[in-house]
């Protein structure tokens, strides 16, 4: 049996559909309803944490922090966890992200971290402009917003628009000027590339490909779709990007990254609870709900 863990009813039903046409049995465990007593002894089952940094968009602000003591009671007592407690703590703080891929020699923009408004008014000096802002804690590209000079962000900063981040740490990060105007998302399943879909920016930066975001944010609409899976897409140490998934025990995650206008490239997220596009997919004739299914299903 695979027992998945997550909080958005709405990201879940194309791993439903999934696990029921590969006939999986499978269970859901919907945090924003449970409770624990850890005394108790897990169920014998292969178990899928998809906990989300963006779940206080949706009312869960405390909910990574009970998924959290999840994950211990079911490492303690042994239980198979895809997306243990190492990824949720990646996937909740884009500064142990970074830090954790520069061990792997994955190169992120430069980036400065605060809390103070005062201190990150004194860290843009260091990162230059443009640059944008971002959530520590966030999902979706919540947060992210792009200056050109010091007056915009200050004023930003004073603003009543300022949105902060629910962990209070907000990141000001080089701005990669893209000639593409796109970003490159590698979707991994048992920490192995599966394939990469191109997003379009050109609209904002919340970029959930799920369908449902498409009611919620600025991802495809009816009339263009910004999502398209690439063909042979390469970069030279895709390796590196599995070899951190595999030691960080990360078996299913996306990771994005973005090329400047000489070529080189940044990798600035990594999503432990990702989305799929299914039009992109079904254009690509690829399913990466159905690849996780298989994943799961022989662990079991």
């Amino acid at each position: 049996m695979v027992i998945i863990i997550h909080e958005n009813n709405e990201w879940i039903s194309p791993f439903e559909e999934a696990f029921q046409k590969l006939n999986i049995d499978y269970r859901i465990w919907y945090v924003p309803d449970m409770s624990l007593d850890l005394s108790e002894i897990p169920p014998d089952a292969v178990y899928w944490n998809r906990m989300s940094a963006s779940s206080h968009t949706r009312g869960h602000r405390y909910e990574p922090e009970l998924v959290a003591g999840i994950l211990a009671w079911l490492e303690r007592h042994n239980r198979t966890v895809i997306n243990g407690g190492n990824a949720l703590d990646l996937e909740i703080s884009k500064m142990r992200q970074y830090e954790s891929l520069e061990k792997f020699s994955i190169r992120t923009p430069k980036t400065f971290c605060a809390i103070k408004k005062e201190h990150l008014i004194d860290g843009a000096s260091r990162i230059g402009f443009p640059l944008i802002t971002k959530h520590n804690r966030a999902g979706k590209g919540l947060g992210v917003r792009k200056f050109d000079n010091e007056a915009a962000l200050h004023d930003y900063l004073a603003s009543d628009e300022f949105e902060e981040s629910p962990d209070g740490i907000t990141l000001l990060q080089e701005y990669i000027d893209a000639p593409s105007k796109s970003i490159f998302r590698m979707e991994f399943v048992d920490s192995k590339f599966l394939y990469t879909v191109e997003a379009d920016t050109t609209q904002g930066f919340e970029l959930c490909p799920a369908d449902v975001c498409e009611l919620e944010s600025n991802c495809p609409t009816e009339e263009t779709n910004k999502f398209q899976i690439v063909k042979d897409f390469s970069i030279p140490n895709i390796g590196d990007y599995e070899t951190f998934l595999k030691q960080s025990d990360i078996g299913i995650a996306g990771i994005e990254i973005i090329f400047d206008k000489t070529g080189d490239y940044w990798t600035y997220d990594v999503n432990t609870n990702t989305n799929y596009n299914p039009q992109a997919e079904q254009n690509a004739g690829q399913s990466a709900p159905e690849a996780i299914s298989r994943f799961l299903s022989s662990l079991v």
